[in-house]
């Protein structure tokens, strides 16, 4: 892993900035579940593509396994968390409810950052043996 620490840091955020959200707009929730459900995965999707990105700046070899473990800290993270949130107080869930309504989004995160580090790795293949440790050409 290139950056412990920042993995944890960021996977902190991928679950901050959704639970942000989901608070302020918490009122549609009712009124327009509909909307809040669709809401909530492209927040999700946004924070973690973004925070992805700027974590795999400092990857250069091993990017398929990087983005791999990187999705899995960031999904255990946001689920263990959650579980606190939803066991008890006022937004209380059983765990099947949980998983039901909120849980099984979450596999988004390891999606998302596998499939990033698959495309890293393949831009880095692509250039070439001799750029291995550089940043993948742009597209002409």
């Amino acid at each position: 892993m290139v950056s412990f620490r920042k993995a944890l840091l960021f996977g902190l955020i991928v679950w901050a900035v959704p639970f942000g959200v989901a608070w302020t707009i918490y009122p549609i929730h009712e009124s327009w579940r509909a909307l809040f459900e669709s809401i909530m995965p492209v927040v999700i999707a946004a924070t973690v593509v973004l925070l992805a990105l700027f974590y795999f700046r400092k990857v250069t070899h091993g990017c398929f396994r990087e983005g791999a473990l990187l999705g899995a800290i960031w999904f255990a993270m946001s689920f263990v968390i959650d579980l606190f949130m939803f066991s008890g107080g006022p937004m209380r869930m059983s765990f099947r409810e949980y998983v039901g309504d909120v849980g099984l989004t979450y596999l988004m995160i390891p999606l998302i950052t596998t499939g990033l580090g698959a495309a890293r790795a393949e831009a880095f293949h692509r250039a070439g043996p001799d750029r291995d440790r550089e940043e993948p050409a742009a597209p002409a």
